[in-house]
């Protein structure tokens, strides 16, 4: 799969984004062939777990009765270059499976390259950083109990079935997860409110869920095998600190603030309501807009294509005697920052901002030579 007409189908991603993203599950049962469950098999599941220099106790996780088994239990300490490491234990991994625990593995979404196909797409389509992590596990045991995520989940059955159960409630836009204990585990189940609906997931079915839904998964006979797309877009709080940064040669943020006891608070009030019409028209204003672009276009992930041995050759400009024009976007704000070197490197400015489509900013710094704005050295 290489995009998300591709994930869907035979929704529309219109359709998608009208009435289920960010607002209510969606159940996609498999098409004829089921072609999507494609994305792994046990052969290849396997292939990736006998990649043991790759795992740690972070990203590969044992779960089992709806907790995750502590690292020790699970882990022993290997020897690479002469220092000891911390590293899953095979043979300890598989007495676990063999009692019936699950196994999770994180951020295999650069190991396996039927996997990796979607992550520029999901990751474009919805503005946000895309993680994959696959599940394994087996009928009757219980891996995690109800919970909601922090992201969107797009969830690809690829071996097996998977009962799931969506309850109805659902957090208001969490961005962080109570630490796992007793207490958590009851305000969940107390939370989640009543049962909406059971579904069996089969090989090549879909299913999306929007953060903050509460739900829970059972592998119901047999082993059961799928991938978990999970896709975390920037919010309004990452979108702060760009605003501290913008502010801060406005005098009118560095001000001391009056003191809130002197005559009724009045002057104190008065700073405040200017401060709050600054962000106003902060809020209305195409810098903000520009740097709420960057924010997302960072996260997005990018295909890697290195191309070797083929090297890209440098090409390096000074700033000219023209003063620049009216640099707006995510390119502006990246010739901005070349302007204020005394050189840059072409390549380099391509490195630092690759969340932009390279053609448009060879495009625009190559304008900026035409215009006397840039001068190649």
């Amino acid at each position: 799969m290489r995009s998300l007409d591709d994930l869907l189908w035979p929704v529309s991603p219109e359709v998608f984004h009208a009435e289920f993203d960010d607002r209510q599950p969606l159940h996609i049962p498999a098409a004829e062939g089921a072609p999507k469950a494609a994305l792994l098999d046990w052969a290849r599941f396997n292939a990736l777990l006998d990649m043991t220099s790759v795992w740690t106790p972070q990203t590969l996780k044992v779960v089992f009765n709806g907790q995750r088994v502590p690292p020790r239990q699970y882990c022993h300490d290997a020897a690479v270059g002469g220092r000891s490491v911390t590293r899953p234990s095979p043979a300890k991994v598989k007495v676990l499976l063999a009692q019936g625990a699950s196994l999770v593995l994180d951020e295999v979404q650069d190991l396996e390259p039927s996997i990796r196909g979607l992550t520029p797409a999901l990751g474009a389509a919805l503005a946000g950083q895309v993680s994959a992590n696959l599940y394994c596990s087996f009928g009757g045991v219980q891996a995690f109990g109800t919970h909601f995520d922090l992201h969107h989940v797009f969830a690809v059955q690829c071996v097996g079935e998977k009962l799931w159960t969506l309850y109805r409630n659902r957090a208001d836009t969490p961005v962080s997860f109570p630490v796992d204990s007793e207490e958590t585990r009851a305000w969940l189940q107390q939370s989640r409110g009543e049962v909406m609906q059971q579904i069996l997931m089969r090989p090549g079915d879909v299913l999306y869920l929007p953060r903050g839904w509460y739900h829970e998964a059972l592998a119901v006979q047999g082993a059961s095998l799928h991938v978990t797309y999970s896709v975390t877009p920037p919010t309004g709080l990452d979108l702060l600190k760009c605003i501290q940064v913008l502010v801060r040669d406005d005098p009118a943020f560095r001000a001391f603030l009056r003191p809130a006891g002197a005559d009724g608070g009045v002057a104190l009030k008065a700073q405040l309501a200017d401060l709050g019409r600054r962000l106003l028209a902060l809020a209305e204003s195409p810098s903000l807009l520009d740097e709420a672009a960057v924010i997302q276009g960072r996260v997005i992930p990018e295909a890697p294509a290195y191309g070797l041995p083929q090297r890209s050759p440098l090409t390096v400009y000074r700033p000219g005697s023209t003063p620049p024009g009216d640099l707006a976007g995510p390119v502006g704000i990246a010739l901005r920052c070349a302007l204020e070197q005394p050189r840059f490197v072409l390549e380099d400015l391509i490195g630092q901002f690759d969340f932009v489509p390279e053609a448009e900013l060879r495009a625009a710094v190559e304008a900026a030579e035409r215009d006397g704005v840039v001068v190649r050295v």
